[in-house]
């Protein structure tokens, strides 16, 4: 009987004290942040077909196919595990990785507004589209991440929650900061519009 009391007694101080919700936000992170690393692999597996499709068109732009495959290597070389989170210099070469790669697809794409053919290309747009679509997801679910953090670190900062979070060893995570956004928060540019229409016949 005692035992039962006292376990009961435990349970409820340790909800009180923030251990629940310090559980429950600490799984909402790992949540969101699987879904950024998957929206961020979606676009990774874009790149080599767009690269190839402008290939076709621009043989010639050595050095913007260059950029975006040693963008894409570098972010295929870090390992982007959910134990990321917890580690800040890890996190932040994640992110300056990512950042890089948004800007040499950007350089990629508007190699684009010099090939009409490649503009009209029916591959090409559709990619665009895909590639759009992929950047949209990724702003949400990197949004979702930063409030799903923000709830976290602000539970294991508080009193009497930060009593827990120490007893535990919980700890504030990264999330992404000002200057990681203007990195990585304005996606590439992916729509030219349609296709010009020929000319009426005279």
């Amino acid at each position: 009987m005692l035992k039962w009391l006292w376990v009961s007694f435990l349970a409820l101080t340790l909800s009180g004290c923030g251990y629940n919700t310090l559980q429950s936000t600490d799984e909402d992170i790992k949540a969101s942040w699987a879904e950024v690393l998957n929206q961020y692999q979606r676009r990774a597996d874009l790149v080599p077909n767009l690269v190839n499709v402008v290939k076709g068109y621009a043989a010639h732009e050595k050095d913007v196919f260059t950029a975006v495959t040693e963008a894409r290597a570098k972010v295929g070389a870090i390992q982007a595990t959910p134990e990321l989170v917890n580690d800040e210099a890890a996190f932040q070469k994640f992110v300056a990785a990512q950042g890089e790669l948004t800007s040499a697809i950007s350089r990629l794409l508007l190699v684009a507004e010099n090939y009409p053919q490649l503009k009209a290309d029916g591959l090409f747009r559709d990619l665009q589209a895909q590639l759009e679509g992929t950047e949209n997801r990724i702003t949400v679910a990197r949004n979702r991440y930063i409030q799903a953090v923000k709830t976290y670190n602000v539970t294991v900062r508080s009193f009497p929650s930060n009593l827990t979070a120490m007893l535990f060893g919980y700890k504030v995570k990264p999330s992404f900061t000002v200057e990681n956004e203007k990195a990585i928060s304005v996606p590439p540019k992916v729509d030219f519009g349609s296709p010009a229409a020929p000319a009426p016949a005279r």
